[in-house]
């Protein structure tokens, strides 16, 4: 196995080795900063939602009409959150929010499969401030940001104790078998936010095939320049001093001598192989005058 072999063969087992660590990790990165993004998004929404409610309840509720024998579906913050959010969802329809419950007063309201899961979490007490993941949708993948809601107002309770006690407007519009039984600081709903992660993760995907080309086509034009100097500077001089070798071997002292200008080790075993010679042609000298 020749020189160059031997280090060609190391140098691609170091590239091998180095594309594979360097290819991990830098899809886990990329991959971890495109969910990041898309969670930072889904938060933004889950923000704007809250500011919705917000705005109805100090802004929007005050200003409508207190009119017993009708019941205004847009004072309920949660009904106006919705709507809004629904008509964003018109232009972005893989963006969704609703507010998931298990028993809601608007049936639109009322959590499916996944978002039971979530529910039951929340009402264990295990789910902490938020709960986010990912689940596969038919238009793809999508993050998914879930917090608890909570009865905290005791107002709140006028209206989901029992229909009795509720307004009989609001009783005349959803009926008689939703969103009542409610109790103080029960968490009853969930804000679940959706956004849609394909675009992201193709983003990251372009992004890693970008950059392991790059570091593949660096190293093809590194070997070939350490192919072409470890040629010019070591296997070349290599080769000419062990042919020069050979024949002095065989008795051919005629051969020129080898170039031994420069300081590098090669230059240096150029320099003692040629001592070498001389020494040898004085003795062989000394050896044919005796």
């Amino acid at each position: 196995m020749g020189l160059r072999l031997k280090f060609n063969l190391v140098m691609l087992a170091v590239f091998v080795v180095g594309l594979g660590v360097t290819a991990y990790l830098s899809y886990e990165l990329l991959h971890r900063n495109a969910r990041d993004e898309v969670l930072r998004n889904a938060g933004v929404m889950m923000e704007a939602a809250l500011s919705m409610r917000g705005y109805t309840v100090g802004k929007v509720r005050p200003l409508l009409p207190n009119d017993p024998d009708k019941f205004l579906p847009e004072s309920v913050p949660a009904f106006a959150a919705s709507e809004i959010m629904g008509l964003l969802g018109k232009k972005y329809p893989d963006y969704a929010y609703k507010e998931a419950a298990l028993n809601p007063t608007n049936p639109r309201n009322r959590a499916v499969d996944w978002e039971n899961d979530i529910l039951s979490t929340f009402r264990a007490g295990k789910g902490g401030a938020e709960i986010s993941g990912v689940r596969e949708t038919p238009t793809g993948r999508s993050l998914y940001l879930a917090r608890p809601l909570q009865v905290r107002d005791p107002a709140c309770l006028n209206c989901h104790t029992n229909p009795e006690l509720a307004p009989p407007a609001m009783v005349k519009l959803y009926g008689l078998h939703g969103g009542y039984g409610w109790k103080l600081n029960e968490v009853v709903a969930a804000q679940i936010v959706s956004v849609p992660m394909d675009l992201p993760i193709r983003n990251a995907n372009r992004a890693f095939v970008t950059f392991i080309s790059s570091v593949t086509v660096v190293f093809v034009v590194l070997f070939v320049l350490l192919n072409a100097m470890l040629t010019l500077l070591i296997v070349h001089p290599i080769t000419q001093l062990s042919q020069t070798a050979e024949m002095i071997s065989k008795g051919r002292m005629d051969v020129p001598s080898f170039s031994d200008k420069g300081r590098d080790e090669v230059s240096q075993l150029g320099q003692a192989f040629n001592r070498m010679r001389r020494s040898l042609e004085k003795a062989i000298a000394l050896i044919d005058k005796a």
